[in-house]
C-alpha cells in the first residue's frame, strides 16, 4: 500500500470483486450471519472512490462476533480490534487475496446501520453522489499524503448526509 492518497472514477468491476470476496468468506461463515454487505463507495453506482472494497459482515448478537473471528482466522485474516470505532471489529485481509477492508458488526450496530443508510441513500440520489463524487476527487488531489486531512475534510458532507437521510 502505497501512501499517496488514491481516489479513481467508478468502476463497476467493484461489484465483481466484492462477489469473490463474499464468495471466499461465507463457507467459514454462512450458518452464524445475518449478511455480507458491500459498503462503502465502492458499493455506490457511479461514486469515485479509493479502489478498496468495504465489506460487513453482519451477525445476529456479540456473542457471534468471537466466533466470526476465530472463523475468518482459519482463512488467514488478521483480528485488528475496532480501531477506536465501538461496534465494529476489523481485519487485515490474507496476503493472497486482494486488499480490502472487512468488518464484523452486530446487526443492532450503530456503525453497521450508519454504513447502510449511506450506502442506500447515495443508491437512490445520484445527484449527491455526483457531489459527493466531484468533492472526493478534490480532496485527493488536496491532501495527496494526508489521509486525516483528507477524511476530515469530507467528514461535514459524510454527516449532513445521514442527518438527511435518518430525516433528522
Amino acid at each position: 500500500m502505497g501512501s499517496e492518497l488514491i481516489v479513481v472514477d467508478y468502476d463497476p468491476g467493484w461489484t465483481g470483486v466484492f462477489v469473490e470476496l463474499r464468495e471466499f468468506v461465507l463457507p467459514v461463515l454462512e450458518d452464524i450471519i445475518v449478511s455480507i454487505e458491500h459498503v462503502g463507495s465502492t458499493s455506490v453506482p457511479g461514486l469515485a472512490a479509493k479502489p478498496i472494497i468495504d465489506m460487513d459482515i453482519v451477525v445476529p448478537a456479540q456473542k457471534d462476533v468471537s466466533l466470526a473471528i476465530q472463523r475468518l482466522a482459519t482463512l488467514g485474516y488478521v483480528h485488528e480490534g475496532d480501531l477506536g470505532i465501538k461496534g465494529r471489529e476489523a481485519f487485515i485481509p490474507p496476503t493472497d487475496v486482494i486488499w480490502h477492508h472487512l468488518y464484523v458488526c452486530t446487526v443492532d450496530s450503530a456503525e453497521y446501520k450508519r454504513h447502510i443508510l449511506f450506502r442506500d441513500y447515495m443508491r437512490g440520489h445520484p445527484e449527491t453522489a455526483k457531489r459527493y463524487s466531484d468533492l472526493k476527487i478534490e480532496l485527493a488531489e488536496r491532501f495527496k499524503k494526508d489521509r486525516a486531512g483528507y477524511s476530515n475534510a469530507k467528514s461535514y458532507f459524510v454527516s449532513e448526509i445521514l442527518q438527511r437521510a435518518s430525516g433528522k
